[in-house]
């Protein structure tokens, strides 16, 4: 018992310095990259941060199984999206208490979408009408919904309200860092219009003013024959001097589109992740790009 005593004692010190240790850690489901990301910054160590996503799925359109549901029923949060990302959430049975919509409180700023059907690689039809759902490309927006979840952070007890109010105003700065670069990348450039392969850029497009036409292409595919005719016809219509790409294609695409005249932008909308950078780090690398392209 004496060689025992001084065991539990450093036991119990080692707890006391780490209450996360002692037990565990509570767990918050994101129906997206950039909802974890604001997540995992404001929680800290204090709680994981899951995104149940496969890599190579697009969440809007995801289909979680049964093993899923059953993981993101009992999470202590639930963040979504709202303005209608994330199109399982209305077919699964989800617990209120622990359901916060990030976009709740910018409603109001919503953008309601033309009607256009069709089908990704996985061959299911879906739609896009009702209303734009990447919110988080605006950075102001974006704020909004960081402080939604801090402010859901903070109510469920899962971190400390002096840690997360530290975190969020770290993550707003970096945020209003972003909504300053994009203001200067896209300054002078309202009157040029540009093209998107996909319409995922109508809240990047309304808070800076920009002209932006979308086609429907595959991310980060090489477009078909008849897909590039699309462009060229696009192009002629409106005029563009710049395509943004959702994810970089193959080498010959970038091709085609010089081709035309175009200026190739890659513009990740990071429903997903990219490899090697954060959100704000992806999203600071496109304006850079745009700077360094502007016609």
């Amino acid at each position: 018992m004496p060689l025992l005593r001084p065991f539990l004692a450093v036991v119990l010190t080692l707890l006391a310095a780490n209450p996360v240790a002692a037990q565990d850690r509570s767990r918050v489901v994101a129906v997206n990259y950039p909802l974890q990301y604001f997540a995992e910054r404001l929680a800290g160590d204090e709680a994981e941060v899951i995104f149940p996503v496969p890599a190579d799925v697009d969440p809007s359109f995801w289909r979680p199984s049964i093993a899923d549901i059953s993981t993101i029923q009992s999470a202590d949060l639930i963040l979504l999206n709202g303005a209608g990302f994330a199109t399982w959430v209305d077919r699964v049975s989800l617990p209120r208490a622990k359901v916060v919509n990030s976009t709740a409180a910018i409603e109001d700023q919503f953008i309601r979408t033309e009607s256009i059907t069709h089908s990704h690689g996985d061959g299911d039809e879906h739609s896009h009408e009702g209303l734009a759902s990447y919110t988080w490309l605006d950075p102001i927006l974006a704020i909004a919904q960081a402080e939604a979840v801090a402010a859901a952070i903070t109510a469920r007890g899962i971190a400390p309200d002096d840690a997360v109010a530290t975190r969020l105003d770290a993550l707003r700065a970096d945020l209003a860092e972003l909504d300053r670069q994009a203001t200067g990348a896209f300054d002078g450039m309202q009157d040029i219009a540009m093209i998107a392969t996909h319409p995922r850029y109508q809240y990047l497009a309304q808070r800076y003013g920009l002209s932006i036409s979308s086609l429907e292409w595959e991310a980060g595919a090489m477009p078909t024959e008849a897909e590039q005719a699309d462009l060229v016809a696009l192009a002629a219509q409106t005029g563009a001097q710049v395509l943004i790409w959702e994810a970089a294609p193959p080498a010959e695409a970038f091709a085609v589109a010089a081709e035309l005249g175009l200026a190739n932008i890659v513009f990740p909308t990071l429903a997903q992740g990219v490899d090697d950078q954060t959100y704000i780090q992806a999203i600071a690398n496109a304006l850079t790009a745009i700077s360094e392209a502007k016609p």
